[in-house]
């Protein structure tokens, strides 16, 4: 347990903290770099996610700051989406966009903890209501460094960033292990679409029929369900790809021009840029994009809470993909999405495939609610402390 001896922590500008980063003169330079822009963060993991080699013939204009292990990279472009970075490795030749205010701790600062300390929903709140401009709205690295934050002593400073660092390795534990699980869910839905089916022990020659998708599914019907009023809509960017469970909604109330139905249980599936992957379930009634498919299983032929797995295997997203047609923005039908031939187990083996399935998906849930509850206690415990 941290003892906090906070009698002892001063309040002081992060300028007095932090050394100045040097910058570069784009025109002088030769070769090739390691450039690190906004679009380059993880605002959810707070992590570098891509470093691009660029020749600086062709370099942007705000590739300039020399970026060293140990750096905050803070985007002070729309601060609220927290788009904020600890350098944990060296990397050579690494150049920041100008986006950035690079916060690099002087001897009176440990770095991660200045990580943590900018990352804290107060300093964030603060620097959002200082942003100015209204398409890109923005603070200046004066205003950054003009900020205040806790500084405790340097041994403090390090107990503090040690507990946020081990709930940031738990974080990433779960991750990794959400990650697993979906790699084994797609491998198992590819299996079923496979010319001659896979799935453990449980499909063989002798349980499987030939058939077409059109044989054992149907699209954009209608239905008596239909008929009740409903009220909400869903539109193709409250689909994501790998995750059944629609991530938003809007509200008929407040307008819409969507006319299509579906029901709860339906599967939609995203006909635009089919390589996407956009497959969810529904779990309401509503009203959706034209540009999303309303699909039902045939009672007698398949199981409805089967064919999410189905229509997510690379198969049959390919198949989408390779029938689609528009150079803009490609769109599959229906009418060829139904010809694809696929080989289905009869209704018992189907429940017990659907049975492991279940289980993969109460798994990955529960791994999500743990992800949900790490990640509101770092929020709480950056507030308390660093508040």
């Amino acid at each position: 347990m941290i003892k906090l001896r906070k009698d002892r922590w001063e309040n002081v500008r992060l300028e007095d903290v932090c050394e100045k980063a040097k910058s570069v003169n784009v025109h002088n330079q030769k070769g090739t770099f390691n450039y690190v822009d906004i679009g380059s963060i993880d605002s959810n993991l707070k992590r570098i996610s891509e470093v691009q080699e660029v020749d600086w013939s062709v370099a942007s204009s705000r590739a300039r700051q020399i970026i060293k292990q140990g750096d905050t990279l803070f985007s002070t472009v729309r601060v609220n989406l927290e788009r904020i970075a600890f350098v944990e490795n060296d990397i050579p030749d690494g150049i920041a966009s100008t986006g950035f205010t690079i916060i690099r701790a002087n001897s009176n600062a440990y770095p991660e903890y200045l990580f943590y300390a900018t990352s804290s929903p107060k300093f964030i709140e603060k620097l959002c209501l200082l942003q100015k401009g209204t398409a890109y709205p923005a603070v200046s690295d004066k205003i950054v460094f003009n900020e205040e934050i806790p500084l405790p002593p340097i041994e403090e400073q390090k107990q503090i960033a040690a507990l946020f660092q081990s709930i940031d390795t738990a974080i990433e534990e779960v991750e990794g292990q959400e990650k697993n699980l979906k790699v084994l869910q797609q491998s198992l839905a590819d299996g079923l679409l496979k010319p001659e089916p896979e799935f453990g022990n449980l499909l063989n020659k002798t349980n499987c029929t030939s058939t077409t998708f059109g044989e054992i599914a149907e699209c954009d019907k209608k239905y008596p369900e239909h008929e009740k009023e409903v009220e909400r809509f869903v539109g193709l960017e409250w689909i994501e790809a790998d995750n059944f469970q629609l991530q938003g909604y809007g509200l008929v109330a407040n307008g819409t021009t969507f006319t299509k139905r579906f029901a709860k249980g339906d599967v939609l599936f995203g006909k635009r840029r089919a390589y996407l992957k956009k497959v969810a379930i529904a779990d309401f009634d509503g009203i959706c994009s034209g540009d999303i498919l309303v699909i039902r299983a045939k009672a007698k032929k398949m199981m409805q809470e089967l064919l999410p797995f189905y229509i997510s295997a690379d198969a049959f997203i390919n198949h989408a993909v390779s029938t689609s047609a528009g150079s803009l923005s490609p769109r599959t039908k229906w009418k060829d999405l139904a010809e694809l031939e696929v080989s289905i187990p009869d209704l018992k083996t189907q429940a017990k495939i659907l049975n492991i399935f279940s289980q993969l998906q109460n798994t990955l849930k529960q791994l999500k609610q743990q992800k949900t509850t790490l990640q509101n206690l770092k929020q709480k415990l950056l507030s308390e402390i660093l508040g």
